[in-house]
């Protein structure tokens, strides 16, 4: 029997209503093939993968069809399932910009074939190098699955490089309506133990700590069952308050450490996985899968059958919403993520891709009941009631940041550490008049990286012109240089010339030019003097 952890606390945070159950009453289903998928090539933290097919292309199951550039920061796309490469343009993707970005279109052939593309398989992954582990990472495709998407083998084989004392994997799934790692851990808990396993052999942890809400106890009995034999793991349950699932919210629970504002956990040799993301790695490794499908929750109001299901990625929001029975009347707003962090969308033509969660439909009265960031309640003047200082995890001064804001002061809103704003929307939750402070905070953000760029751009043109100055300046010092040492040759030159005519007995002359002039007068006097002569005789 393990001891009982230390659980210590963090800074503020709130207690919206969960709204869980509403998805957690069946098991995850699957969501049938669809017509088409929709796959956007970038679905993840840093650049655009490289597009490896054309329209008209027949391809496999686990078929890479992106791939990224050699030293470029992203992870590889492989097609979800068999079918036909359709169009390859810019599309609508879920994405808080709301802007269009390059997808691959597949026309699925029904037949879902591996062909030769799934990867082999390594069930004793024990007797299998941690290269050749970190490269399978790779080849995977493997993204953060709790919505940043950073690519897995970045953050893996960074952190093998260090001594790392705690590995964190993250169940908290602390937002509103998100159920989806809640019923993995009831459903897969061995799988996700065994990608556990594999990080062990990565990374050798000192402990294992998993972290996990105690509003699922069915999920904390199926860890704790599962982990029995693992002396290094514990499974830590935690007060259910929200955001406990930010990364150093979690953390300063579970190790009662500080992550510092613009410090990373690793920085403290710290590692934070998702229960997601473990249950990924475990089939890239063992079953030999790439990252083509993930388990998602459909919830709200807005639907008929609120559930858990594994879908493919690309798989259109439609679908999904029809494998839920479809829409009911209350179906007014669409939000990726839940309601405290989640993103609006304009419509359900989008596709899931790796970061997709969840998909929340609900009426605007359930949002508004949820406090939730989305509920477009009328906003009013600042009482300054510092409600929001109070819950925020991150101990920010929202207030200060809002009133900066609005001032387009963004010197004083990066002086106030915006940077360490998770977003969380607690502030938004309490805030009496209903201001929306989280747009704000992110607008804000936006305006500074826009700063940034311009002042990067600038920087780089007055490097640009002063190294152009300086090449000229060098350029011109060269010429002269060059003529001073010509100049010095020749007189050197003449010197040598006008000794050695000294040594012979010759007459040194001044100018070449002024002895050949004299040279021909004096013939010239010397013609006339003869023919002067004659005339004489």
């Amino acid at each position: 029997m393990k001891s009982e952890r230390k659980i210590w606390t963090f800074h503020g945070g709130v207690h919206p209503e969960f709204n869980k159950e509403q998805s957690t009453t069946c098991p995850i289903s699957t969501v049938k093939l669809p017509k088409r998928l929709i796959i956007p090539v970038q679905q993840h933290i840093g650049a655009p993968t490289e597009v490896l097919v054309a329209s008209g292309e027949q391809v496999f199951k686990g078929q890479l069809i992106a791939k990224m550039a050699d030293g470029q920061l992203g992870a590889s796309i492989h097609a979800p399932s068999s079918g036909i490469i359709g169009k390859i343009e810019k599309q609508a993707i879920p994405h808080p910009s709301a802007l269009d970005a390059l997808c691959i279109e597949l026309i699925l052939d029904g037949k879902d074939n591996w062909g030769d593309c799934r990867l082999p398989p390594y069930i004793d992954f024990a007797q299998i190098d941690n290269e050749r582990l970190l490269k399978r990472i790779d080849e995977a495709g493997l993204v953060g699955l709790g919505g940043a998407a950073f690519p897995s083998y970045v953050k893996v084989s960074s952190s093998t490089k260090h001594q790392i004392e705690t590995l964190v994997i993250n169940g908290a799934e602390c937002e509103p309506y998100i159920s989806c790692d809640d019923l993995l851990m009831r459903e897969r808990a061995d799988e996700i133990v065994t990608g556990i396993r594999i990080l062990l052999q990565l990374l050798k942890p000192q402990q294992c700590l998993v972290g996990i809400e105690d509003n699922k106890p069915e999920a904390i009995s199926a860890m704790q069952r599962a982990t029995e034999s693992l002396d290094k793991v514990h499974i830590c349950a935690i007060p259910t308050l929200y955001p406990s699932g930010g990364e150093k919210q979690l953390i300063k629970i579970l190790t009662g450490k500080e992550v510092p504002a613009g410090d990373i956990p690793l920085d403290l040799d710290i590692l934070c996985h998702n229960i997601a993301t473990t249950y990924a790695l475990y089939k890239a490794v063992v079953k030999g899968e790439p990252l083509i499908s993930r388990v998602l929750t459909i919830t709200g109001d807005g639907v008929k059958q609120p559930q858990n299901m594994e879908a493919l990625i690309g798989t259109p929001i439609s679908d999904l919403i029809e494998q839920a029975g479809g829409y009911t009347a209350n179906a007014q707003r669409l939000i990726m993520g839940g309601p405290m962090m989640g993103i609006p969308l304009k419509n359900d033509n989008n596709p899931m891709v790796k970061a997709s969660n969840c998909f929340l439909v609900a009426s605007v009265t359930s949002l508004q009941q949820a406090h939730s960031i989305h509920a477009s309640q009328p906003q009013m003047p600042c009482i300054r009631c510092g409600q929001c200082m109070q819950v925020c995890p991150a101990e920010l001064l929202p207030q200060q940041l809002y009133w900066h804001t609005q001032a387009k002061d963004f010197e004083r809103v990066t002086a106030h550490n915006l940077n360490s704003c998770i977003e969380c929307g607690c502030c938004d939750f309490v805030c009496p008049s209903h201001i929306p402070l989280v747009s704000y905070f992110r607008f804000a953000k936006s305006e500074i990286h826009v700063q940034e760029v311009a002042l990067k751009k600038s920087d780089l043109s007055r490097k640009r012109h002063e190294f152009l100055e300086f090449r000229k300046a060098r350029e011109k010092q060269e010429r002269e240089e060059k003529r001073r040492k010509h100049k010095e040759a020749l007189q050197k030159k003449k010197a040598a010339m006008a000794a050695k005519k000294k040594v012979a007995g010759e007459k040194v002359e001044d100018d070449p030019k002024a002895a050949a002039i004299k040279a021909a007068l004096a013939r010239t006097k010397a013609k006339k003097a003869e023919r002067a002569r004659k005339i004489e005789h």
